[in-house]
């Protein structure tokens, strides 16, 4: 059966999309990136410019430059003419659109970009910042200082800790774990020590092991690490293990989190559903944009869990005001870096904590700076 057609073009009552721009950019790192299972020296954003009237909203995924052809051979026909108030149903199209491309993965991307990128249109069009549009269900969202590279030294290592503990006054921060998929179990509890040491007894210590653990050698080394006081570890094993996470989590002190890789609802709710987790991630870059991460985080709520925004700070900042059982926001060191230098109007994180729409600047408010984003324009 057919959907209605308020479900695919819109109601007709908003002004039209009139034009949707792709543009890739990939900006090498400050130093070698890496964790448990991946190196990397450069990062690559998909940005979306999606426009009606004058007025235009920014969006944008990081992965393949694959998501920006997405966008322009699939995505575009499909929003272009459709209802700039009615996000929703641009995202249902999108999705019934890669039916046959394959959702999961790059084409989920590219929606998200058009997702996040048709979000902050609407609350432009309409004045407001987009938490006000969503509604706000608090004036903060706690965030965590995210970044502890295993390609860092440990003096590296400790500086950037201490720029977020004292420098910025965030008193939550991860490192990454598993080195070497799991092979340098004596490392990884050193670099845990010297985090602890580096911030001291008050501050939440977390860690990301990327899934490069097996299952009872997760389980052994959180128990070596227990007198750290390591509070968060993700991924002890791999997000599609979810027997594995659950073990895990039922014999380890700290809490177990995933859910990052999530390309669609159905995803978050096996995982929530199966026991894995006490906290649900889910990425607003690849979970279908702002629309599936609400839907994410009240499947969580139902279930009583909290949901935790990975990465891409400054587009999970509004929608994470707008869940009353946000946990916090990763405040992640290659995206801060990136989101910083293309965008004027970024959060501010002092304190621990970011207020989204405290401005009064409408969408996300953020403005492209499109001379320093050119120089890293990719075709």
């Amino acid at each position: 059966m057919s959907a209605p057609p308020t479900a695919l073009h819109g109601t007709g009552t908003g002004p039209a999309v009139e034009r949707l721009e792709v543009s890739v950019f990939t900006v090498p790192t400050d130093l070698p990136g890496g964790d448990g299972t991946l190196t990397w020296d450069s990062t690559t954003m998909v940005l979306v410019e999606a426009t009606a009237g004058r007025t235009t909203g920014l969006g944008w995924t990081y992965g393949s430059p694959a998501a920006a052809r997405v966008v322009s051979g699939k995505l575009a026909g499909i929003v272009t003419g459709h209802d700039a108030l009615d996000v929703p149903g641009a995202n249902e199209a999108m999705a019934r659109a890669v039916r046959n491309t394959g959702r999961p993965g790059i084409a989920a991307c590219a929606i998200s970009a058009v997702d996040t990128a048709l979000w902050d249109l609407k609350a432009r069009l309409l004045g407001l910042p987009l938490v006000r549009l969503l509604g706000a269900a608090r004036a903060e969202v706690p965030v965590y200082g995210s970044g502890g590279f295993t390609t860092y030294d440990d003096e590296r290592m400790r500086r950037q800790l201490l720029g977020w503990t004292q420098g910025q006054g965030i008193p939550r921060v991860k490192i990454k774990i598993a080195e070497s998929w799991g092979r340098r179990e004596v490392r990884d509890l050193q670099r845990i020590a010297l985090a602890r040491d580096a911030v001291g007894d008050d501050t939440e210590l977390y860690a990301d092991a990327n899934g490069g653990y097996g299952r009872k050698q997760a389980v052994r080394v959180a128990a070596a690490f227990a007198d750290a006081g390591v509070t968060w570890l993700e991924e002890p094993v791999s997000s599609d293990d979810l027997d594995g996470l659950r073990e895990v989590r039922d014999r380890v002190l700290a809490d177990v989190a995933a859910g990052e890789y999530g390309y669609d609802l159905p995803y978050f709710a096996r995982m929530a559903r199966s026991g894995a987790v006490d906290c649900l991630q889910a990425d607003v870059t690849r979970c279908g944009g702002v629309t599936v991460w609400l839907r994410a985080a009240a499947v969580a709520e139902s279930l009583g869990l909290e949901i935790s925004g990975h990465c891409a700070p400054h587009l999970h900042a509004h929608a994470a005001a707008a869940v009353p059982n946000v946990r916090h926001l990763e405040w992640f060191h290659d995206h801060v870096r990136i989101e910083e230098m293309f965008f004027r109007g970024t959060l501010d994180p002092r304190g621990g904590a970011v207020m989204p729409g405290a401005s009064g600047a409408p969408g996300h408010g953020l403005e492209l700076r499109r001379e320093a984003a050119e120089t890293y324009r990719v075709g």
